[in-house]
């Protein structure tokens, strides 16, 4: 049989020749199944094949297009574009003053006796202070974690990498190389390339209005078993969901009776005021809680933090093994991030960082309600980005290149979309790094765009 591959780079080769254009459409896998007289199933490969290169886009309902501007291999969603000049792909809050906040606590750290220490390598499990500064950083609600159980990354990605490598590593049933982790059928971009480069098979759960459906999880675990769940309950990226306390223990309890692990990313959560528990309040001993420091404190200062399970059950890994995959990758933390944080919670910078950049997201959030009011817009008030379901004619990656010939970069729902046939016609539009002003122009701009 020949390599899906091989047949993958005859059709870029088609796309970058100009025979196939930006914005059409490739025939249905059956039908080019018969043309290349292959099998059903490789037509199937190669389409997905062409998603993951980034050269065509799967629209529920439609079919399969050439992408109208084709993702630059290499250039993660998290780093600057300099080809624009209002950035609606990132997400880095800064409050007004933080640099001068940041700056008073930093004084300690400059003495030579007290540099010294902190400019010294730190191991997985980072400081006593720091595990006991941020096991109180991220209690919520009556959920208050043990020092004992943190570990520290070098950011929230390389948490989550190291919890599903050390899930996938575990020697249960399912892990390893092919693992099948389950996700929400519109995940964080970086999650699908983390699972690319572990080998890992992201399987799409269907959502609704509070995220992740455990019966939809359930229904999947039974067609073909899952090895572990990756979730965003709290202001899920990128359609600003938040599930409810009942919903969460309803998903906790079917992860529990499904035997699976949970890897839980709380990143954007300490922007609800609300302090909803995680779901590692209703299943501690399965539970990876993952969390960083550059969303609260600046973008630069980064610092992954991770709540493994107390008391592991059999699904779950170690707090060992997960430490050791950390230091195997290169993924422990800075201990000089460790410490300036540390100073940062204890003079209660980190709680005025927070307060601030509460208020921030609500008013930038009263530009989105007043300038796309008229459009479907899914958000939160609390959330720093929002989810725009495009109006017809309108396909998401005609619009994000149209945006970007008017200086405007927005992320396609494709980037979100976990398989190759479920990008929806949507854009994801990131509030928090263009100045107020830049950003309510923008969105005017965008308004515009989608009424022509």
């Amino acid at each position: 049989m020949e390599d899906y591959r091989r047949i993958a780079d005859r059709v870029a080769e088609e796309i970058a020749a100009g025979v196939l254009r930006p914005g059409d459409r490739l025939p249905p896998q059956r039908a080019f199944a018969r043309r290349r007289h292959i099998a059903v199933s490789t037509a199937g490969r190669v389409y997905g094949e062409l998603v993951r290169r980034g050269l065509v886009v799967g629209e529920v309902g439609r079919g399969t297009f050439v992408r109208a501007a084709p993702v630059p291999s290499g250039r993660p969603l998290t780093e600057a574009s300099t080809l624009v000049p209002v950035n609606l792909e990132l997400t880095y809050p800064v409050a007004p003053g933080q640099s001068e906040l940041l700056a008073a606590g930093l004084a300690p750290l400059l003495r030579p006796d007290v540099l010294d220490l902190a400019t010294r390598t730190a191991p997985a499990a980072g400081t006593a202070q720091a595990r006991e500064a941020v096991a109180a950083l991220l209690a919520a609600g009556s959920w208050r974690p043990e020092p004992r159980q943190l570990l520290f990354a070098g950011n929230a990605r390389q948490a989550i990498a190291g919890a599903l490598s050390a899930l996938c590593a575990h020697g249960r049933p399912g892990s390893g190389a092919g693992a099948r982790i389950a996700v929400e059928q519109l995940t964080y971009p970086l999650v699908k390339e983390i699972a690319d480069r572990l080998g890992i098979i992201l399987v799409p759960v269907a959502m609704d209005a509070e995220g992740m459906r455990p019966d939809a999880l359930g229904t999947l675990h039974r067609t073909a078993p899952l090895s572990g769940v990756y979730v965003q309950p709290t202001l899920h990226n990128p359609t600003s969901v938040t599930a409810s306390a009942g919903r969460r223990e309803e998903l906790a309890r079917t992860i529990r009776e499904l035997g699976l692990p949970i890897v839980e990313d709380r990143i954007w959560s300490f922007l609800h005021e609300d302090e909803r528990p995680p779901l590692a309040a209703f299943a501690p001993e399965r539970t990876y809680v993952v969390d960083g420091l550059s969303k609260r404190i600046a973008p630069g200062l980064t610092a992954g933090l991770l709540v493994t399970p107390a008391e592991p059950a059999v699904c779950s890994p170690p707090i060992g093994d997960v430490a050791a995959v950390l230091r195997s990758g290169g993924w422990t933390a800075s201990r000089f991030a460790l410490e300036a944080a540390v100073r940062w919670l204890a003079d209660g910078t980190v709680q005025r960082l927070v307060v601030a950049k509460r208020a921030d997201a609500a008013g930038r959030q009263q530009l989105v309600a007043r300038e796309l009011g008229e459009f479907r817009v899914h958000t939160d008030p609390h959330a720093y980005y929002a989810w725009w379901e495009l109006p017809a004619p309108w396909r998401a990656d005609r619009f994000a290149a149209a945006a970007a010939e008017r200086g405007i970069a927005v992320t396609p729902g494709s980037a979100f979309a976990v398989g190759p046939q479920s990008a929806p016609d949507a854009v994801r539009l990131g509030l928090a790094s263009a100045p107020r002003p830049a950003l309510a122009a923008a969105l005017g701009t965008l308004a515009e765009l989608a009424r022509s």
